[in-house]
């Protein structure tokens, strides 16, 4: 296997920077479903130009990415009242997510050191997507389980405020972790696809995964 692919080129990955729309947030049931955008090329160049042109669009950049995860999420909560005080009794959060992933239709033409570079980009594509849904799902426990702590209020007009109020505060936390998230996974890129590219080589010559 040529190993010249590990010098990958800046501009391919400044274009493969990752990125996850956020909608609100939340998440102790999860409905999750995928959806895929076609891109051919037989080149790392071709394969830039189609990330680029066809790659969901990210309304908080603006720009297209290789990968998006678009999130919504619903509360259902019910309140106890009593002659003087009025109570969240349950809460019920569920977060609804659609992950867009790439598909490659390889072209036969297309060199092994190229077919080599994407099925690594494509397994982290996924990996990177995944992470947002998990942040999501976790946030959505965590809301869940602080609606069902809140103190109870004097009426249900006080305790819906207040449910509202823990609502705000756990769905910016939530947006914070995704934004830190990204970051983290923008700065280390670069390295992290060397490294996986050299464990899939190493896999490959020792007979672990089938050549690309």
């Amino acid at each position: 296997m040529n190993r010249s692919m590990l010098g990958v080129k800046p501009s391919l990955l400044c274009v493969l920077l990752l990125a996850a729309t956020a909608v609100p947030a939340g998440a102790a049931n999860l409905v999750k479903t995928y959806s895929y955008f076609a891109i051919g090329g037989s080149t790392l160049d071709d394969i830039e130009a189609q990330l680029s042109k066809r790659g969901p669009e990210v309304k908080s950049t603006g720009t297209r990415h290789p990968g998006a995860t678009q999130m919504a999420f619903t509360t259902r909560i019910s309140y106890a009242k009593t002659s003087n005080s009025c109570r969240i009794a349950d809460a019920v959060v569920t977060v609804k997510v659609k992950v867009i992933l790439p598909e490659w239709r390889r072209p036969r033409k297309a060199d092994a050191d190229v077919r080599l570079f994407w099925d690594t980009l494509a397994a982290d594509i996924r990996r990177h997507e995944e992470r947002h849904v998990e942040i999501a799902k976790n946030h959505g426990r965590e809301l869940e389980e602080d609606l069902k702590a809140a103190y109870p209020q004097k009426n249900c007009d006080a305790a819906k405020a207040k449910a509202a109020e823990i609502t705000a505060a756990v769905l910016a936390r939530h947006d914070r972790a995704q934004l830190q998230f990204d970051r983290v996974e923008s700065v280390n890129f670069e390295s992290r696809i060397l490294r996986l590219l050299r464990y899939r080589i190493e896999r490959i010559e020792n007979g672990q995964l089938p050549p690309a």
